[in-house]
């Protein structure tokens, strides 16, 4: 199918289940101007004084069309869902002109104060929170400017702090598939070292080990670090190595992923393009190559660590033991500086659950909602053991299979 026809299927796809659960929410383009643009959202589930708000990653990400899956799961158990398609993206993308909202109106100030008016109009007085990577920085800067309307919160892969973070995140790749200090890992390090050594560009090395260590595990990377060596799985190695690239260099997956309007929050907020620091691993190169033509960065609006330790109330902070981009580290330290904070340790599971395994992510949103934040860390075996769904929970065992064939 063209392109065009992937959009067309994409609209369409949208379209039916904005009419089914969606409703419009008119919102300044710009603060305090009278100009503004349809924000679409959708609440799916029986309705309660307690929805969950369920805040995807991105930026970029949609929400009516890849997380119609997400909401029919919360709605079989019990839950109350909300979801607000960001502006900029897929339904939210056009001021009511249809033209293209302007990529400075497009922050995180502004997409948290949209979630704020949504909830608003869904006549409730407060929500759980669950968000999941760029999603939990999202939640965060929601929550810290609307704390009245906040229950709870969770925080899957969370990101606290740009700089802070990116010095965590490579120390954490490093000490794991370069210096092998995980005992588990050194055959893994070593044939690492082995296609540096070889003249692999580490761009290629990095991406590659983030995705099939997270999706698929340690020993599906050995396999496949050891046949690139030997030359062989060479398409397999390249069409993961390209994985990604369409979101940063294209303009996405119309009603999927958009990222060319949220730029401004990737690059500018987020610190996308931050420059590499030399060293092996870096998960800044797989953006070095476009970071010159994006938004230069210029810091979080907020600091949210601080913000943070002022949260008095439950939050659990969702953590997969295989994360590479928001790993255990900054996980531990959500922890450590919200005072009613519980850390959920998924085994076997990579970067954001709400992606991956959203029965598990369901499971601790709807213990939330029960006022159950307090038992979700003995429930974490257990959530990681019930079947994967999710946008990308099928990778991993593709990956498994190719490698063995």
């Amino acid at each position: 199918m063209s392109p065009a026809g992937v959009d067309t299927v994409a609209a369409g796809l949208a379209q039916w289940h904005f009419r089914r659960d969606g409703f419009v929410v008119q919102r300044p383009v710009f603060p305090g101007e009278s100009t503004t643009f349809p924000l679409v959202a959708v609440r799916t589930g029986r309705r309660s004084d307690l929805p969950v708000l369920f805040i995807p990653g991105g930026p970029g990400m949609g929400s009516v069309l890849p997380y119609a899956g997400l909401r029919a799961a919360a709605a079989r158990r019990g839950l109350d869902s909300i979801m607000v398609e960001h502006r900029g993206v897929g339904l939210s993308r056009h001021d009511r002109y249809g033209r293209d909202l302007p990529v400075p109106a497009i922050t995180l100030v502004s997409a948290a104060d949209d979630l704020a008016a949504v909830v608003r109009h869904c006549g409730v007085s407060q929500v759980v929170v669950y968000g999941s990577s760029y999603g939990s920085c999202l939640a965060q800067v929601f929550a810290a400017r609307h704390p009245e309307l906040v229950a709870a919160m969770a925080l899957d892969s969370p990101l606290l702090s740009v700089e802070e973070d990116l010095a965590m995140v490579r120390a954490h790749r490093r000490s794991l598939l370069w210096h092998g200090e995980d005992p588990g890992l050194v055959a893994v390090a070593s044939a690492v070292h082995d296609l540096a050594d070889l003249g692999v560009p580490m761009a290629e090395i990095s991406h590659v080990v983030e995705v099939v260590y997270e999706f698929a595990g340690a020993r599906t990377l050995l396999r496949l670090l050891r046949a690139r060596r030997l030359d062989r799985l060479l398409p397999i190695w390249h069409q993961i190595s390209r994985l990604g690239k369409h979101y940063l260099e294209g303009p996405g997956l119309r009603f999927v992923t958009e990222p060319d309007l949220v730029a401004g929050i990737a690059y500018g907020e987020l610190g996308f393009g931050l420059p590499p620091d030399g060293q092996p691993l870096d998960p800044q190169l797989h953006f070095a190559a476009v970071a010159d033509r994006q938004p230069s960065y210029r810091g979080q609006p907020l600091d949210l660590p601080a913000r943070l330790a002022e949260f008095k109330r439950p939050l659990a902070v969702v953590s997969g033991q295989r994360d590479l981009r928001t790993p255990r580290p900054v996980a531990e330290r959500a922890v450590a500086l919200a005072p009613e904070a519980v850390l959920v340790r998924l085994p076997k599971v990579g970067h954001s659950a709400l992606d991956t395994h959203q029965l598990a992510a369901v499971g601790v949103a709807r213990a939330l909602t029960i006022g159950a934040a307090q038992h979700l860390p003995m429930e974490a075996f257990r959530f990681a053991a019930l079947p994967r769904r999710g946008t990308s929970h099928r990778l991993g065992p593709v990956l498994n299979a190719v490698t063995r064939l």
